[in-house]
């Protein structure tokens, strides 16, 4: 079966949950972007889920700088 269907949006959210001493800490990050025509959507979605997962880390990062002084 062929779609016929073009991705005019994609959606992406990362999430990640540390344990800092005895407490846990969830943080979350999404983001929706709109796709022109005629992109490399792989690289797009590529380029989407690595700036999603990178702002998780920065929080993440945070949190452990922030509670294990």
């Amino acid at each position: 079966m062929e779609a016929h269907a073009k991705t005019t949006m994609i959606h992406f959210i990362s999430r990640a949950s540390v344990k800092v001493q005895d407490n846990f800490y969830t943080v979350e990050y999404g983001e929706d972007r709109q796709v022109p025509d005629n992109v490399d959507i792989n690289a797009e979605r590529k380029a989407l889920i690595d700036d999603c997962n990178s702002q998780v880390d920065q929080q993440v990062e945070e949190i452990i700088k922030t509670f294990l002084k």
